[in-house]
């Protein structure tokens, strides 16, 4: 399982804090390029209005920038000054782009102590930009492009990041690790990070109890093949692990390399 952190200081002392609990791991670094595709459409929110009704997409937008308006101009008073984090107290797109529509409008000016309002514009009259992820815009691109003359925007970004992968299958072993990562990991990979050392752990205890009755490697894998999917149930939840024979073929050699079990030819000895 993996670990993702944000710093390769991180990195570093995650892994020693694994070594010095008696757990294998391996510091790895990698760059990576990451694309986004966006479709990027602007349009006064009266014209964005207009076009709801062909553009679903559109709609459900529209509907969350009226609400950041109302709340941002509700009782906001020309000559009044905000401060960055009584507009936002969490991150808002919508109320992103009401602030830059403002501040394009002349109507909202950046200060030394926050922004400054000069004049409430109706929200009509305020050009927006909107962003919709390529993916979830699907059939509806043809309107969009159509109605509100779309722009393709794909944003490339070359990033290093820092991960710890860990070698154990032992529950024991995986549960400290998951322990000692909580402090450094990221959540997206904590999380699949669980499951997958949850997942790994089951299926090397699996294997390894058929290794102890088919001494052959082939015969091995079709046993475990006749397993899949391995389900772990609990209280309210249910893990489903699938898995094919290639996949197979290469965690024997992790298992061995672990020391769990000796693999030569087509022979096995746990």
């Amino acid at each position: 399982m993996r670990f993702e952190v944000l710093t390769k200081e991180d990195m570093n002392a995650l892994s020693r804090e694994l070594s010095r609990a008696g757990i294998m791991n391996r510091p790895k670094e990698e760059t990576t390029a990451e694309i986004e595709h966006y479709f990027v459409v602007r349009g006064t929110y009266a014209e964005l209005v207009s076009v709801a009704s062909e553009v679903p997409a559109i709609g459900e937008k529209i509907e969350a920038v009226k609400l950041a308006y109302d709340e941002l101009i509700g009782d906001w008073e020309p000559g009044e000054v905000r401060e960055l984090n009584t507009l936002f107290e969490e991150p808002d797109l919508a109320k992103l782009s009401v602030i830059s529509a403002l501040v394009e409008a002349g109507a909202v000016e950046e200060t030394d102590d926050g922004f400054l309002l000069k004049e409430k514009v109706p929200l009509d009259a305020l050009n927006i930009e909107l962003r919709f992820p390529a993916e979830e815009i699907g059939d509806e691109v043809e309107e969009l492009e159509k109605g509100l003359n779309a722009t393709l925007v794909t944003e490339y970004t070359l990033e290093k990041r820092y991960y710890v992968e860990v070698l154990e299958v032992e529950r024991e072993l995986i549960e400290a690790a998951l322990d000692i990562a909580e402090d450094y990991a990221t959540e997206e990979s904590y999380v699949d990070a669980m499951f997958d050392g949850i997942a790994r752990s089951v299926l090397a205890g699996r294997i390894l109890e058929l290794a102890e009755k088919y001494k052959r490697k082939n015969e091995l894998i079709e046993a475990v093949m006749e397993l899949e999917p391995i389900t772990i149930e609990g209280k309210n939840e249910r893990v489903n692990i699938y898995y094919d024979e290639d996949a197979i073929e290469d965690f024997l050699k992790v298992l061995q390399t672990l020391g769990y079990l000796k693999v030569k030819g087509n022979r096995i000895w746990v």
